[in-house]
């Protein structure tokens, strides 16, 4: 098995300045990855928040399973004890929902400051969350225009800073968090699926073709229908690549042009909406 070495230093920098913030942050904004929801779910958040209020906005809902979405916000949401929202965020709509969720969030905190005389000011809050899971998208949406840098590899965010999304609420940009120890490599694995590891980090043909046990299992016929492979045929990263035409000299399939294409038209969706984690793997009751 190949392994995947997956914890940067400036993430675990990022870590350390996170828990200095946390006693100016009011609200916690956690974003989780539909498509992975366990894997890309920082299981230790309430270490980390305490008692601050939590809403966890589960992404990318747009190339997740619409099936499964539900059933995981409603598991996820009891075993956390908070509210979580289903979220694409081209959906003005979600927007809304999110900021209104965030005022409601703070009514306790804004009911103390004025117990105690002082004046009302912004909820301050938070985002955290794995690398690549939209946190940074998440900001600009908000606020409505791109102030903060974005990108398609993970860990682009490295400085944190405030962004004011109105009069009522700041927010505060963090870079995505990961435990500083992880055995489990098959979680690390759905995470490099997503692009939430750097991808010097991993083999990207160990991962595609992982990636496709996984969806041979639980979505066999999308690959066949985009693919255009039959029932009984063995989808792989090489037969894929043959039936393509990603070829090199001497007649070799291009594996690694052929994994790297594979993981690309996952990651966005094109063939088709996929959550790769059933819920009844994983103890949630």
């Amino acid at each position: 098995m190949s392994h995947i070495h997956w914890y940067p230093g400036h993430i675990a920098k990022a870590q350390k300045q996170l828990k200095e913030k946390l006693n100016l942050v009011d609200v916690i904004i956690e974003v989780i990855d539909a498509r992975i929801p366990y894997s890309s779910w920082y299981k230790t958040t309430d270490e980390l928040c305490g008692a601050k209020p939590r809403l966890i906005l589960m992404n990318k809902s747009d190339v997740s399973d619409p099936e499964l979405n539900k059933q995981w916000a409603n598991a996820i949401s009891k075993k956390a004890n908070c509210d979580i929202l289903i979220t694409n965020l081209s959906n003005k709509n979600d927007i809304n929902i999110i900021i209104s969720k965030i005022i409601k969030l703070s009514q306790d905190m804004l009911e103390k400051r004025a117990q105690k005389g002082l004046l009302p000011r912004p909820t301050r809050t938070m985002v955290i969350g794995m690398p690549n899971v939209g946190k940074s998208s998440t900001i600009n949406r908000l606020v409505k225009r791109a102030k903060t840098k974005t990108g398609a590899k993970a860990g682009v965010t490295r400085q944190q800073q405030w962004v004011r999304i109105n009069d009522k609420i700041e927010l505060l940009d963090t870079p995505g968090i990961i435990p500083t120890v992880q055995d489990d490599q098959f979680q690390a694995l759905k995470l490099a699926c997503v692009n939430s590891i750097g991808e010097n980090a991993y083999d990207s043909e160990y991962v595609a073709s992982e990636l496709l046990k996984i969806l041979n299992k639980k979505y066999r016929i999308n690959l066949e229908q985009y693919y255009g492979f039959k029932k009984d045929d063995n989808i792989t990263v090489e037969s894929i690549a043959i039936k393509k035409g990603w070829i090199l000299k001497g007649a070799q399939a291009d594996i690694k042009r052929a994994s790297q294409i594979i993981l690309s038209t996952f990651r966005e969706g094109k063939i088709g909406k996929f959550t790769l984690e059933n819920i009844e793997e994983y103890d949630l009751v």
